[in-house]
């Protein structure tokens, strides 16, 4: 396929050249073969794909594997990254018995520029409004500047010191469900959780979402090694679990030192929508950690919900 430019659609970005699936600047992981299946998707957007097609594309013409479990567990893997669902779709379409169609609609753009790509680059019109500000500012930040000098030279009593930051593992959630489908929709869930952490205030929270020891299994892992490896003061704990029809997520935040329990919350749902799912847990998290380990600081969450089940 001919790469020219990022695929654009919903919050999305996909870059053909890299093969990489960021959603509101924030890389999503994406295996090998599911970014080719939607590499090929996505440049046929409106049109049907058949299995045909992305059997070709996927793995090519001379491997050989279980064609009907690949192409599953690749669609599986397309539609948990895009927090999408067979049942209602919002991006990729099943065609029974033909193949599949990306139905969303998707602009072709220009590759991003590097600091683009990190979401470090305001608009030209942010860059300009600031620079007009700071015109402004500057000089009238000079004058406070003095009157806060002599003020202290009279003898204000200097600030206190800023509280110490506290550092909060979030440990890759549990897909205790048993289906392997699932597993892209179980990280995706931590990574939402990570990126909602990381928007509260950095000189307070420091956020921990990478370590391997955050990726082990949860037999394996142990809450007060998490706390002395990462010296983490608070870990993020969750767990995906399916019941029929029905959906459970519960979360968890533990202070690492004595493994206290400070919060815990469940969501029940049907046939969920991951996307909205998503960001729910990660509106949650973000509002019990305000909540709980930054009571005197101002939130930029609402309250969070009350724990318990």
């Amino acid at each position: 396929m001919a790469a020219s430019g990022i695929y654009r659609f919903g919050p999305f970005e996909f870059d053909p050249e890299i093969g990489e699936l960021r959603r509101n600047g924030f890389r999503v992981p994406l295996e090998p073969q599911p970014t080719k299946a939607l590499a090929l998707l996505l440049s046929r957007a409106g049109s049907t794909v058949t299995r045909d097609e992305l059997q070709r594309h996927v793995w090519g013409p001379e491997t050989h594997v279980d064609f009907e479990r690949g192409l599953a567990y690749c669609i599986a893997q397309v539609r948990g990254a895009l927090g999408d669902s067979a049942e209602s779709p919002r991006y990729l379409r099943t065609l029974p018995r033909r193949g599949f169609a990306f139905f969303a609609p998707v602009q072709r753009g220009g590759p991003l520029s590097a600091a683009q790509a990190a979401g470090n680059s305001p608009p030209l019109i942010a860059r300009s409004w600031r620079a007009g500000v700071l015109a402004v500012a500057v000089p009238v930040l000079v004058v406070g500047a003095a009157a806060l000098g002599l003020t202290l030279w009279r003898g204000t009593p200097a600030p206190q010191a800023s509280q110490p930051k506290i550092r909060l593992a979030i440990a890759a959630f549990d897909n205790e469900t048993g289906e392997a489908a699932l597993d892209p929709v179980s990280r995706g869930l931590s990574d939402a959780v990570v990126a909602r952490l990381a928007q509260l205030p950095p000189d307070r929270l420091g956020v921990i979402g990478n370590a391997a020891i955050l990726q082990r299994a949860r037999t394996f892992r142990d809450v007060k090694t998490i706390g002395r490896e990462l010296s983490a003061d608070y870990v993020v704990l969750g767990q995906l679990q399916r019941n029929g029809a029905q959906t459970r997520v519960i979360l968890h935040l533990i202070r690492t030192d004595d493994e206290t329990h400070l919060w815990a919350h469940r969501f029940d749902r049907e046939a969920p929508d991951w996307f909205t799912l998503q960001s729910e847990i990660a509106e949650a998290v973000a509002g019990a950690v305000s909540q709980k380990l930054l009571p005197t600081g101002r939130s930029d969450s609402a309250s969070s919900p009350q724990a318990g089940f």
